[in-house]
């Protein structure tokens, strides 16, 4: 058992995932409810014949970041539906070397002005725990459009 990184605070949930692999491999939950064949993405020389970590990280960021959403337009006592597209994109690091990811989060609301969804989506931005790990670590640029 590993210990909290934060001892303030007060653990709402915790999950495992477990890869072997790496890029051209496999990743599952220890329950057996998911588990996905991972593969490095043809243009980057892979096989393309899996989900590959940027995927799977446009997948729950998009997810956390649209329920974070839906709790604002819900305080803002507005009954509309949501949707939240996220772009994750890996690039050439030439400080380092290495990659990095930078993010576009496409944001829209039914109903809603553009300015208000913008509004929403701060608050959102603010409180989200995907994007409060992400601050300061890799851009992330928040694009609302109409909901169609």
């Amino acid at each position: 058992m590993t210990e909290s990184i934060m001892t303030e605070s007060k653990i709402l949930y915790q999950t495992t995932a477990i890869n072997t692999g790496g890029r051209n491999g496999e990743s599952h939950l220890p329950d057996g409810s998911f588990s996905v064949k991972v593969s490095t993405p043809k243009q980057m020389g892979g096989p393309g014949q899996g989900s590959n970590p940027e995927q799977l990280f446009a997948l729950g960021y998009s997810a956390c970041f649209n329920s974070a959403l839906e709790i604002m337009v819900k305080q803002a006592k507005i009954e509309a539906v949501s949707e939240v597209t996220a772009e994750v994109s890996l690039h050439s690091d030439p400080t380092d070397n290495g990659v990095k990811l930078s993010v576009v989060l496409i944001v829209a609301i039914e109903g809603q002005s553009l300015e208000v969804t913008k509004e929403l989506a701060e608050k959102a931005h603010a409180f989200c725990p995907y994007s409060k790990a992400v601050q300061n670590n890799i851009d992330v640029a928040i694009k609302v459009v109409e909901y169609k």
